[in-house]
């Protein structure tokens, strides 16, 4: 990784706080080194500049791919994904106890849909975190 890519990625991170910017884990706590993420793909007229960046894990990055939308239902509009330039996590998303993650507006509801964010090895990845007071 060149200089610049170093310090951009570093700018990223930081400015996430360290976390995942889609579903707020901790990289520290992760296995894996998180990825700086384009929000709006490259093949959507995105660019690699700080504010089309997020910091993603390597799930939501996998999950994510190149979207910027998703229908959640079949026929239904097509609704954008959370972007964490944007938009506040919290106006979007909320956690329950049992580390089930409860989408509060539409966008909310799209992105948990396509990114699996209420599969069961994230929930009980936010219950340990949750244990820890390391979540959200």
């Amino acid at each position: 990784m060149s200089g610049t890519k170093k310090q951009l990625r570093k700018l990223v991170a930081i400015r996430a706080g360290g976390r995942c910017e889609y579903c707020r884990v901790l990289e520290y706590l992760s296995n894996f080194e998180f990825h700086t993420e384009h929000i709006t793909g490259l093949q959507h007229g995105g660019s690699s500049l700080s504010e089309n960046l997020a910091l993603s894990c390597s799930w939501c990055n996998w999950k994510k791919g190149p979207n910027i939308a998703t229908i959640l239902i079949t026929g239904g509009e097509l609704i954008p994904l959370f972007n964490p330039r944007t938009q506040n996590w919290f106006d979007h998303f909320e956690v329950e106890a049992n580390g089930w993650l409860l989408g509060k507006t539409s966008i909310g509801k799209a992105t948990i849909k396509l990114l699996e964010l209420n599969h069961a090895e994230r929930i009980q990845e936010r219950v340990e975190m949750m244990r820890g007071g390391f979540y959200p």
